[in-house]
């Protein structure tokens, strides 16, 4: 594992633990934010998913 794909899980953990807290406080700005910050840290997961796979390739 590349140093993206570990932050990239651990941002979207975080991300799914603001979700639900946002969810159970009806929070609706809590909630929103912590999607988007589950969907930053699955994008940061791909990249680094997409360079490892590169980097077995070479």
């Amino acid at each position: 594992m590349n140093k993206d794909q570990v932050k990239g899980r651990v941002t979207e953990a975080a991300g799914k633990i603001k979700e639900a807290f946002g969810k159970m406080t009806g929070n609706r700005r809590t909630q929103v934010a912590g999607t988007l910050k589950k969907d930053i840290g699955k994008t940061q997961a791909a990249y680094g998913n997409v360079k490892a796979d590169i980097k077995k390739v070479e």
